[in-house]
């Protein structure tokens, strides 16, 4: 195995078990489950910025914590899924926007940045509230659960992400080399 490939899935594993730490975290707080939703762990889906070994680790790491935290199945396959494609979506305004929209445009106004945490949240707000509704049978509307789903993952995601992709921005060189 060369050294890229290592790096890889060491990158993956690690942001998999920060993943699954800041979910269990966030449970014992009462804060991972239910309507409103502030898992500490999706701030983590901002890390697609810098490393493409961040989409399956967060993929994995969400298995994981739905499987550890008692999720029913129905909703460890969908959720993982809306933070698969939240993490896929992330990675392509990082590094796949810029090749299609004016570099100048793109770079000069930092738009990217400022994008980063939106597939997450959209991915989210469409796909949990239909999991709350059809798998948990919670009692409200549609509307309802994606209001609060958007409340818990604008928290999360652009709150706390946003926060910690600006700390990892400046040491981005020593943390995802070679990614």
């Amino acid at each position: 195995m060369n050294n890229k490939k290592t790096l890889f899935i060491t990158q993956a594993a690690v942001i998999a078990a920060l993943y699954v730490v800041l979910t269990h975290v966030a449970n014992m707080l009462g804060l991972a489950n239910y309507a409103v939703q502030v898992r500490f762990s999706e701030a983590l889906t901002i890390l697609p910025f810098f490393t493409p070994a961040a989409i399956p680790g967060l993929f994995i790491g969400c298995i994981i914590a739905n499987i550890t935290t008692g999720c029913m199945l129905l909703d460890i396959i969908f959720g993982s899924i809306a933070t698969l494609l939240g993490a896929l979506g992330t990675y392509l305004i990082a590094h796949g926007l810029k090749k299609i929209s004016d570099p100048d445009f793109y770079c000069k106004n930092n738009l990217r940045t400022w994008l980063t945490p939106i597939p997450p949240i959209v991915a989210n707000t469409i796909i949990v509230p239909l999991v709350l509704i059809h798998v948990y049978h919670f009692e409200g509307t549609l509307p309802y659960f994606m209001a609060t789903v958007f409340a818990g993952e604008l928290i999360s995601c652009f709150v706390l992400g946003m926060i910690l992709l600006f700390a990892l921005d400046k040491r981005k060189g020593a943390i995802f080399r070679n990614s």
